[in-house]
């Protein structure tokens, strides 16, 4: 309980009382998949009792952001910043970790954000969408902790410390429980291919781009995969 009360402070604005110690999730961090459950089944049950699907849509992206503290969104922009930056190594790397918001930032940012939109307001099921699309977000998470390499300090860093080679196994079972959702087999497999292949090609990006993975990658995952999961599940 302690390791899970550590991640939901971590990865949502939930009011859980007094900060556990970190350490507490770092050790178990292929548990990230059950903040998608917490995070996507609140917002799926604000949503459940909206029938416009448009505004559905609409407030799902907004409680998807807002409950997590919009900070992956915060990921995302900075590596859309880093990837559109013209220069070496080091110059994208500034980009990548600056305050600054530049136009490749808020380029990806809209990108990603009109595709989550839009796949939620065409799945045949927003509910659905919600919960598989979170949970398979973390699980790209908990999946670039264990793989990607720091390229420097920060909380990439000691996460990736505490991970192990097993640890992708271990986040790729916490999402099981996607099977008792009532979506097509041929829409989950689709999901789980995708959850494991986002983070990869980004996992590729970051080693040439920057020589390795940082929390802003880690972060730009989340909503990256998130997005294209939902997408793909309404597109079959």
């Amino acid at each position: 309980m302690k390791a899970l009360i550590s991640l939901l402070q971590f990865a949502t604005i939930l009011p859980l009382g007094k900060p556990r110690d970190f350490e507490h999730f770092a050790r178990h961090s292929y548990l990230y998949s059950l903040a998608g459950y917490a995070i996507g089944g609140l917002v799926a049950l604000v949503v459940f009792f909206i029938p416009d699907r448009t505004i559905a849509a609409a407030v799902a992206v907004t409680g998807l952001l807002l409950l997590s503290g919009c900070n992956h969104f915060d990921g995302l922009l900075d590596f859309g910043d880093a990837v559109m930056v013209h220069g070496d190594r080091e110059k994208r790397i500034r980009a990548l970790t600056d305050r600054q918001v530049g136009a490749g930032g808020v380029a990806l940012g809209i990108a990603i954000t009109l595709m989550l939109f839009s796949g939620l307001q065409a799945s045949a099921s927003i509910i659905s969408a919600i919960i598989i699309g979170e949970v398979c977000a973390k699980f790209s998470m908990a999946f670039l902790t264990t793989a990607g390499t720091p390229f420097h300090d920060g909380i990439h860093r000691y996460l990736h410390s505490f991970s192990r080679p097993y640890f992708p196994v271990i986040a790729f079972l916490v999402c099981l429980p996607l099977v008792l959702v009532p979506v097509s087999p041929v829409k989950l497999a689709a999901a789980a291919i995708l959850m494991v292949a986002c983070p990869i090609v980004l996992l590729l990006i970051s080693k040439r781009l920057f020589g390795g993975v940082n929390g802003d990658v880690v972060g730009a995952s989340n909503e990256i995969t998130r997005a294209i999961v939902i997408l793909c599940m309404a597109l079959i």
